[in-house]
């Protein structure tokens, strides 16, 4: 037979087909797996026999059909919400190629199972560890329960309906090996109590902590306060948290606790998430480690994840000093003759985050401010992608308020009107949001001075470049260069004319719907030729 997934057309024929199968023979079966099997019609099509036998034969030769018809009835964008991808098999076997050469374990824990992928590929792998699964969803427990069944290992396996936040894996002898794809769900889906368990998780751990966190380092927390020393694991996540302030989390438990071995960035193009265009990231670590340096890479395609001729040896002292990681997984490059990094030539700072847009942007609620807190600035790419390569005219550009720390400084008549600008920001509970109440003063936005060159940093085409001739502010919907010596006006355009026309998305991160974003380290990387070699050669 050909490698075909049978066409289901409902999910409650494939939970037909994962009952038949034998899917609440595996132990763990809770109230609500069973609710889902018992209310399945008790007969069966023609097409769901042969269905059934086909899917079994695929089982027996190592693939997911059940996973696969499962992405193919429920859409990502219904899947999203509780953070379910599916891991390509080529991807799941180079993890399970590391952690062979690490240990040989005698428990092996996927902390968000999905339809089992993981679990069979290691149960094949490890043929006398114990798996255990853990998922949140009873339609795809079961189909992992289904899997596991039609793969013979019943016997050794468990399926657990449940949050892995709050398991506590009994003790056992040997190690545990933790593998799998937490899941990806933003922080504004995840429940404030959860938030606080964040926080002070990682708090008795020793790691940063930021509520914007997305639910995936919740998974490498809760793993690093239940595995034992010597445990091992890996996992793939959306790359991100080697970069974002909220990624912290992660980077402190990687040289810290988890006892980080190694880092793979895997590019869009080799597409390590099927269903989202997603730069990923696979991260190794034994417990209680501390290696004197890591081991890092970027690839192209799924087939050069294990080549050693891409790996970075990073000190491990250098990972826990460096703020942003991604640029350390690129290969070291030769640079051209007369070329060098744009970070040789400016320091690229992401624009200010206000905490509140509908406050601080000045309008119809701000009216009265003194003119001395109102401060031109780029609140929208869009208005740098229309600039062009020049921007010469700030009276495009909405206001944002910042106002000084120190409200002794205004004339008596202009701090009342700002005190009454004020009170009415407090009563919109402004003082309150998290980024307002981590300030020196929750009032003071603290703009930046103005950049030289402004560069948008997330969009579906390159960044946009522009000479910012208007002294304009801007706030984090893009970056600010900033010349790291005096370079004239002249070589500032000749370096947006540069960068505007070489640039390409390639260069940036993936995320999911195809959105390229470039951190500031990742567009100090790009290439420009070194303009103070040529002062008065135009380009």
């Amino acid at each position: 037979m050909q490698d075909v997934i049978p066409i289901f057309k409902k999910e409650a024929e494939l939970a037909s087909v994962a009952e038949a199968m034998g899917a609440s023979s595996v132990r763990g079966l809770s109230s609500a797996e069973k609710a889902l099997l018992d209310n399945l019609p008790r007969s069966r099509s023609l097409f769901l026999n042969e269905a059934l036998q086909d899917v079994q034969e695929l089982i027996r030769r190592g693939l997911d059909p059940l996973g696969d018809a499962f992405c193919l009835l429920r859409s990502p964008e219904h899947r999203r919400s509780l953070g379910a991808t599916y891991t390509p098999t080529a991807i799941v076997e180079s993890m399970l190629d590391w952690a062979a050469a690490q240990v040989q374990p005698e428990r092996i824990i996927d902390p968000g199972t999905g339809s089992g992928r993981f679990l069979l590929a290691a149960a094949r792998r490890f043929p006398k560890a114990k798996i255990v699964g853990l998922e949140i969803d009873p339609l795809p427990a079961c189909l992992a329960r289904a899997n596991i069944a039609a793969a013979g290992l019943r016997d050794r396996a468990e399926v657990i309906l449940g949050d892995f936040r709050t398991y506590k894996p009994p003790r056992i002898s040997g190690p545990t090996l933790y593998i799998g794809n937490p899941p990806y769900v933003r922080h504004h889906l995840i429940e404030p109590k959860w938030k606080e368990w964040l926080t002070q998780t990682g708090t008795k751990l020793g790691a940063r902590t930021s509520q914007l966190a997305g639910l995936h380092a919740y998974f490498f927390l809760a793993t690093a306060q239940v595995a034992a020393q010597d445990d091992c694991g890996a996992f793939i996540t959306a790359a991100e948290w080697l970069d974002v302030n909220y990624g912290s989390v992660i980077r402190d438990l990687f040289v810290g606790r988890l006892g980080g071995q190694r880092i793979a960035v895997i590019e869009p193009t080799a597409m390590p998430f099927p269903d989202a265009a997603t730069t990923a990231a696979v991260t190794y670590f034994k417990i209680g480690a501390k290696p004197k340096s890591i081991q890092m890479n970027r690839v192209m395609t799924i087939a050069e994840l294990d080549e050693r001729k891409s790996m970075r040896e990073i000190r491990r002292e250098r990972l826990e000093t460096e703020p942003r990681w991604s640029h350390l997984t690129r290969s070291a490059r030769k640079i051209p003759e007369g070329y060098v990094e744009l970070g040789e030539l400016c320091r690229v700072h992401r624009g200010q985050v206000t905490g509140a847009n509908r406050i601080w942007i000045a309008g119809p609620h701000s009216e009265g401010l003194p003119p001395s807190v109102l401060f031109p600035t780029v609140t929208k790419a869009m208005e740098l992608f229309r600039a062009g390569n020049v921007l010469d005219d700030n009276s495009v550009l909405r206001r944002v308020i910042d106002i000084p720390v120190d409200l002794s400084i205004f004339e008596l008549s202009d701090r009342r009107r700002v005190e009454r600008f004020l009170k009415y920001a407090r009563d919109e509970g402004t003082h309150l949001g998290y980024i307002a109440s981590n300030r020196k003063a929750w009032w003071s936005v603290g703009l930046r001075s103005p950049a030289p060159i402004l560069a948008t940093y997330m969009a579906r085409r390159p960044p946009a470049f522009v000479h910012n001739l208007a002294s304009a502010r801007h706030i984090n919907i893009a970056h600010g260069l900033y010349p790291r010596e005096s370079l004239g006006d002249f070589t500032l355009r000749r370096l947006v004319k540069f960068l505007s026309t070489s640039t390409c998305q390639t260069e940036g991160r993936t995320y999911a719907g195809g959105l390229t974003k470039f951190e500031p380290r990742e567009m100090e990387r790009l290439l420009v030729p070194d303009f103070r070699l040529f002062p008065q050669v135009e380009v």
